[in-house]
């Protein structure tokens, strides 16, 4: 049989052979599959830890409002300790975040301002975290650019849902930034950075007259200063 005939045959073979359609397929279609798979397991992941993360900060700023020692009848104190005692317990609930690693948390205190009793003021922050260039984000560059310092704040939170301080009264204001930890890479989620901020307001009389701007050093307690 002449050479073109046979391959004639063997073209005319494989071009009704079925049987690898269906490898081919798979073949084709796996790169989407698994691309949709890992972006959907790296967005479920981002959510999950976005929800820690505003889980974190509500529970410090909770915490921040409890704080401080002392009876009933007396305004409470709080301690350089007991700050610190706080920013640990929101690095054991972070657990695997690692969250001092990668991000940082700021704690401030809010108190009436003296310089007008209609706006608060910052009173003193203290900060844990080795992303040591995430500052504070108030007051914002909107506010400074309207007058506003850290001793004349009309508010501090998004516009609209600023919180300020109670006559006579503190208002404890978290913020918490963290660098999301990809499962697969950074470019299936939808940003690496997460802000999360939250509020509470002191509940018992505490102590803003003692100590340093109303906090007690501790001997051998180093302050988780900003």
């Amino acid at each position: 049989m002449p050479v073109n005939r046979r391959i004639f045959n063997l073209s005319r073979r494989l071009w009704k052979d079925r049987s690898g359609v269906a490898l081919l397929e798979f073949g084709m279609t796996l790169p989407i599959l698994l691309l949709l798979s890992l972006t959907g397991a790296e967005l479920t992941n981002y959510v999950i830890t976005r929800m820690r993360v505003s889980q974190i900060a509500l529970h410090l700023a909770d915490n921040a409002a409890r704080i401080g020692s002392g009876s009933q009848l007396q305004a409470k104190q709080i301690t350089e300790a007991d700050i610190n005692d706080l920013l640990t317990g929101a690095g054991l609930q972070a657990g695997e975040l690692d969250l001092y690693r990668n991000g940082r948390v700021i704690i401030s205190s809010i108190e009436p301002s003296i310089v007008n009793p209609a706006n608060s003021r910052i009173r003193w922050q203290r900060c844990r975290g080795s992303k040591t260039t995430r500052a504070s984000t108030y007051p914002t560059a909107a506010q400074r650019a309207a007058g506003a310092t850290n001793d004349n704040l009309p508010g501090m939170g998004p516009d609209g849902r600023q919180v300020t301080a109670p006559p006579y009264g503190v208002t404890m204001f978290v913020e918490v930034y963290y660098e999301y930890q990809p499962l697969v890479k950074t470019s299936l989620s939808p940003t690496r950075d997460m802000t999360e901020i939250a509020s509470m307001m002191v509940r018992d009389r505490r102590d803003t007259v003692g100590g340093a701007n109303g906090v007690y050093q501790v001997s051998g307690v180093t302050p988780s200063t900003c």
